[in-house]
């Protein structure tokens, strides 16, 4: 296709340095991480409490990075791997970092009384405003898995100016017709609710060769995720509603995320069809889609290097240029990374005269250096 073109990835990074796969098996492997300069907070919505940790502060006009896990998992089970990957906190040190937890979700959560109502997905993306005016920040680049990535995009499209890029992994645009509703009650009935949001987690081929990893995250979400609390987010989330969106241009008055977006997703994962067609609803212009070889369906563990990079080159497309050393040269000290933006108003754009929103830059991912951020490609098809 004329307008796709290749991203290659030098180096492909084990799934977590020093440890095996036997070692996955011990839930610190997930839930331990340098915690040392995280914050915990409580933070009032108007849905009820929302949880959120974070570290850093908010550096002039630079967005935070803020993110939500899916259903099953909390921000440590999703994005713990990813976060802690070396080249990734090279990347993260130089933004304040919000992880959000969705209601009841987080480790140590009470278990919600009896009757209450848990929050609709529209109501989840209309609390998360509350997170950006708590800690002051002006707008944020999320990163979201699944159900995290659906608030995510119901939020840009609820709140636009309030975000300024979306990384989207395994986001299903649709709501359930009748056939998968009946299909999901059915299976409620036959497996049990960890089996269950496994089917949603991982592909078939992980699921029958029952491999370690997931084994490992039968025994998460079992013992770390409060059981009740979870079903109720499950429900929730299998009566969402369509994303309501349409590629501009196809539809009268067309409704889509305004902002750059990297859609993710591995190779014969569940969500692959969903992210798919969430592709073709898009704006070709400030859309990449990067669809990832031996990464089943949680790209973000399995493939945090991969990743990395790939969230380094779409961060250089918005403007921003990560400076990063490699460590493994020799002789004298290494210089610390640096993260700058590009010397430009945030009200200019990169193409202005085919720019969906003139408030921000377009889309730019190269698969060489960050030279040459004027040039705008169209959606990109990346399998890595």
């Amino acid at each position: 296709m004329a307008g796709l073109q290749e991203l290659r990835f030098p180096e492909e990074k084990p799934l977590l340095r020093g440890q095996d796969a036997a070692e996955l098996e011990n839930s610190d492997s997930f839930l331990l991480a340098v915690d040392t300069d995280w914050k915990e907070h409580d933070i009032e919505t108007p849905y009820g409490l929302l949880h959120v940790v974070i570290r850093g502060s908010p550096k002039g006009n630079r967005p935070a990075i803020l993110t939500y896990h899916d259903v099953g998992l909390n921000h440590k089970l999703c994005f713990n791997t990813f976060f802690n990957f070396e080249d990734m906190q090279e990347i993260t040190k130089h933004f304040v970092v919000c992880h959000v937890d969705a209601p009841g979700q987080q480790v140590g959560a009470s278990q919600f009384p009896q009757g209450y109502q848990f929050p609709s997905m529209e109501q989840l993306a209309a609390m998360l405003p509350s997170v950006v005016q708590h800690f002051g920040f002006k707008y944020v680049i999320g990163i979201g898995v699944g159900a995290g990535a659906y608030v995510l995009a119901k939020f840009a499209l609820i709140f636009p100016d309030l975000v300024e890029g979306l990384v989207l992994m395994n986001i299903d645009p649709n709501g359930k017709g009748w056939i998968d509703w009946a299909a999901t009650k059915l299976s409620g009935l036959t497996s049990t609710l960890p089996d269950t949001v496994l089917s949603h987690l991982f592909s078939q081929e992980e699921l029958v060769s029952n491999t370690e990893l997931v084994q490992s995250y039968r025994q998460q979400i079992s013992n770390v995720v409060n059981q009740a609390n979870l079903q109720l987010f499950w429900n929730m989330y299998n009566s969402r509603r369509d994303l309501d969106i349409s590629r501009p241009g196809t539809v009268p008055n067309a409704k889509t995320l305004r902002c750059p977006v990297m859609l993710v997703v591995g190779d014969n994962a569940p969500a692959e069809d969903g992210v798919v067609e969430c592709n073709s609803k898009l704006d070709p212009t400030t859309t990449t889609f990067l669809k990832m070889a031996d990464s089943g369906g949680l790209p973000q563990v399995t493939q945090p290097g991969k990743l990395t990079e790939a969230f380094k080159y779409f961060l250089q497309g918005m403007g921003y240029i990560a400076y990063l050393k490699d460590r493994r040269l020799s002789g004298g000290a290494v210089p610390s990374a640096s993260m700058t933006r590009l010397a430009r108003s945030r009200t200019a754009s990169l193409t202005s005269a085919n720019s969906v929103d003139g408030s921000r830059p377009q889309a730019c991912t190269h698969s060489e250096s960050s030279e040459g951020l004027g040039q705008v490609n169209h959606t990109m098809e990346v399998s890595c």
